[in-house]
């Protein structure tokens, strides 16, 4: 349900302040202690970010995907850590809930992960299940009115933190690929559940990924989100909406990076003048704002598809694919531009470069992206 124009540029205009005054100010700080400030993630769920894609029924924003896109860019122009921290509440860790629940089991958490009282992690990855997402090797097994989950989970986000998974598991070890595969919501304090420390990684410090296993979970057949054999169903179509959502996050990184290479070129000089005189800088400044532009309006259109009720896997894939390879690139200009101050840690941009690298590998790589768009580009005949 999209906002009136006035509440959604309140909150669009609320998120950047925010944005600008409470955590631009402590990118540093959350990356040397690969902490988030408790008083900054209560200050998010103050403003309702973690409920940006709930049903307001639920106690959340209910935001079109358009509308989340817009609040995504504000999001995207601080280190992306601290959109991690309620990113899978509103995306990959609530959307399968949100689509495919029950009224039990949607009264039940969803008003919890609107206020960020229950933070939520999507368990689908595994040790030999990444791309190949279908080959899911987790078993849930029916023992009477129970699943019984064996199995482990890897690179799990906010896996540390979170109250409630969507764990994707296979119930029917004789049918292969997807259709063997169900999804469950694992409450965190069910025994036998069991989550390992944060991995050290290149960069996004301060947002944790773990590996998660499960050691004859005993899981309530009410808990199966779904019909069973709908698990990578469900999990496609949340993709479909946490694609967009990333590549919108990504173009507000690019405008972050492309406002801060500005500022630096224009105040640098070299030969006794500004550096952004110079046409090779010049150059380098176009592509990066030819393409952030490119990325923002593949990703808006198709966020306003989506909301239409049109389906969205091919462009929403074609968008995360190009989002994130632009971003990676302007980053990489960010540092030319910067030159040997964009090297070091001080100015902050080494630590983006090291941050966007990620989005080319979550929620489905760059690989994984083109087979999407050329598949279903042969599917429609052109």
């Amino acid at each position: 349900m999209a906002l009136d124009a006035e509440t959604r540029d309140q909150l669009i205009d609320t998120v950047r302040r925010f944005v600008t005054e409470r955590l631009r100010p402590l990118e540093a700080q959350v990356s040397e202690t690969d902490t988030m400030p408790d008083d900054v993630v209560a200050e998010m769920k103050e403003l309702g970010l973690f409920g940006l894609s709930i049903p307001a029924e639920y106690g959340g924003l209910d935001l079109s995907m358009e509308e989340e896109c817009l609040v995504a860019v504000e999001l995207g122009r601080t280190s992306p850590a601290f959109r991690s921290a309620f990113g899978t509440n509103v995306g990959i860790g609530s959307q399968g809930l949100v689509m495919f629940g029950t009224d039990e089991q949607k009264a039940k958490y969803l008003p919890g992960i609107a206020s960020g009282e229950i933070i939520t992690s999507f368990a689908l990855t595994e040790p030999e299940a990444g791309s190949d997402s279908a080959s899911v090797q987790t078993r849930a097994t029916k023992d009477g009115d129970v699943y019984v989950l064996n199995g482990s989970k890897r690179y799990i986000t906010n896996a540390n933190k979170a109250h409630l998974f969507t764990v994707m598991a296979r119930t029917d070890p004789n049918k292969p690929g997807g259709g063997g595969v169900s999804a469950f919501l694992v409450p965190r304090d069910l025994p036998g559940l069991s989550v390992g420390k944060p991995e050290k990684k290149m960069g996004q410090q301060g947002a944790h990924i773990c590996d998660v296993t499960f050691d004859n979970v005993r899981v309530p057949v009410e808990n199966r989100l779904g019909a069973e054999g709908e698990g990578f169903k469900v999990a496609m179509q949340v993709l479909d909406r946490g694609r967009l959502h990333i590549s919108a996050v990504c173009v507000g990184v690019a405008e972050r990076l492309i406002t801060d290479c500005v500022a630096y070129a224009s105040e640098r000089k070299q030969f006794g003048q500004a550096i952004s005189q110079f046409q090779l800088v010049q150059g380098m400044i176009a592509d990066c704002k030819t393409e952030a532009l490119a990325a923002k309006a593949l990703t808006m259109e198709t966020a306003r598809k989506r909301d239409a009720g049109q389906g969205v896997t091919m462009e929403a894939a074609a968008a995360k694919y190009f989002a994130s390879e632009m971003v990676g690139r302007v980053a990489d200009k960010a540092v030319q531009i910067f030159g040997g101050a964009g090297y070091v840690a001080d100015y902050g941009i080494e630590r983006f470069y090291r941050d966007v690298r990620i989005f080319r590998i979550y929620e489905g790589t760059s690989q994984i992206q083109q087979v999407v768009i050329a598949r279903e580009t042969l599917k429609r005949g052109g």
